[in-house]
């Protein structure tokens, strides 16, 4: 959904697979303490939610490969997992991302065929009680379910995984669900050092990669296997599918011959990822375009097995203290110049109309935050839409809102005759004519 006031977000994974960690009442703690507003776990731990209840800190929880088997194959169970494990912490705890599956490709136990069934039947829980809209439910994936990712325009499925991946390409843009991956150019790096420069896997390169097909410039790996996944997409027919990145990062530690697994390259990269992401620069095929990033990850975890490097993936200690110093605000970084005032690929925006009377738009925010199921806690008091502190303005974010859910149709703006189509990113106005509270708010959530 296109917010106004939104912007590409930064969050942190936080994996538990450890014997010493904090208990989570002193990780949500933490959490606030670096202002870290996304969280993705990896399953449904009450604990956890019970901590991050009332924080503001949204939520991506999981459904673990080993609950594919029940939830994909009786609606029951995951109605009852929902009503027991979630509902008596919602909305308390801000959950908006519900991950079906960890990159079952790389399953050995090849549950691929479970996935799209179970996701299908915890949407149709979320259904049953409204929360369809303010959940979405995907799966996450590694590049593995690429056969080509170089050059990027040659991005190409792997059609062994077709079976799966074309229902649940299907399932996420008809649910307007993103396509999540996690992406590491560390292991490119690592397995190929020939053929890939350090500073192009660190943003730090000062040359280009040209994709030969398309004549796009390509400074770093982040992007260019970014793009190799849109232009997959775009293979596939599917242009409307946004992507995610549920998992990046760097270790600060490693084997023998994991030589680039030190903590100054892993603040490298995670700290130009930030700028990169919170500038949103989007990528060479996708200017402008919003990308969310989950740094993994929050701790190092002991219990992994593999290379040393599996275990030091952490910004923190399990004592808490910081492994390396990192900005997860980006703030140094973004200005206003940042916010793209243009519309790219067509997009349109629903916007109140500034002639509409005060009676009229107020039954039809009431409608659109009610009936309309739109998620209006933005623009409440204290929230980061709230200001600029008008019933236009907020009213235009409960239309454009509803507009985005329901296919962006003439009908999904009308509101009577209240609302106006327009294919300028109205953010801007709002900006420019709004105080500077709402600036700030932009680029810190």
């Amino acid at each position: 959904m296109a917010d106004f006031c939104r912007g590409s977000i930064v969050g942190v994974c936080y994996g538990r697979n450890a014997d010493d960690l904090p208990t989570p009442d002193k990780v949500a703690e933490l959490v606030k303490l670096h202002n870290i507003k996304y969280l993705r776990l990896y399953d449904s731990n009450v604990q956890v939610l019970k901590a991050f209840a009332n924080t503001g800190v949204e939520l991506m929880i999981a459904v673990p490969n080993s609950d594919l088997l029940p939830f994909s194959q009786f609606q029951s169970n995951a109605d009852s997992w929902l009503k027991n494990s979630i509902l008596p912490y919602y909305p308390a705890a801000k959950i908006t991302y519900i991950t079906v599956g960890l990159e079952v490709t790389e399953n050995p136990d090849n549950v691929s065929a479970l996935v799209v069934p179970a996701m299908k039947n915890v949407l149709t829980a979320l259904k049953k009680v409204g929360l369809h809209r303010r959940i979405k439910v995907s799966s996450t994936h590694s590049l593995g379910v690429l056969s080509r990712s170089f050059p990027p325009s040659a991005g190409a499925f792997n059609s062994s995984h077709a079976y799966f991946l074309k229902p649940m390409l299907e399932f996420l843009a008809e649910n307007q669900s993103p396509f999540m991956i996690d992406l590491y150019p560390y292991y490119a790096y690592r397995d190929s050092p020939d053929n890939v420069s350090l500073d192009y896997a660190l943003f730090e390169s000062s040359s280009e990669v040209i994709d030969p097909n398309t004549g796009l410039l390509y400074t770093n790996m982040f992007d260019a296997q970014i793009d190799a996944l849109y232009f997959a997409l775009m293979a596939l027919n599917f242009r409307t599918i946004r992507i995610m990145v549920t998992e990046t990062g760097w270790p600060s530690k490693g084997s023998l011959n994991e030589k680039a697994a030190t903590p100054d390259n892993a603040q490298t990269y995670n700290m130009n990822l930030i700028r990169h992401v919170i500038n949103d620069s989007g990528t060479p095929a996708k200017p402008g375009e919003e990308l969310d990033v989950y740094i993994f990850s929050l701790f190092n975890e002991n219990r992994k097995p593999g290379l040393e490097s599996e275990r030091n993936w952490g910004l923190f200690y399990p004592d808490q203290t910081s492994v390396y110093n990192l900005d997860l605000t980006g703030k140094a970084a973004v200005g206003i110049s940042s916010l793209n005032g243009t519309s790219s690929n067509g997009t349109t925006w629903c916007i109140a109309s500034s002639k509409a009377s005060e009676t009229e738009l107020q039954n039809a925010v009431d409608w659109a935050c009610g009936p309309g199921n739109v998620d209006c806690s933005a623009i409440q008091p204290s929230q980061p839409c709230f200001e600029p502190d008008n019933l236009v303005s907020h009213a235009s974010f409960a239309f454009n809102s509803y507009y985005q859910q329901n296919g962006a149709t003439d009908v999904a703006c009308s509101f009577g005759g209240n609302g106006i189509k327009v294919d300028k990113d109205p953010s801007k106005s709002i900006i420019l004519s709004a105080s500077n509270l709402l600036v700030r708010h932009m680029i810190e959530v």
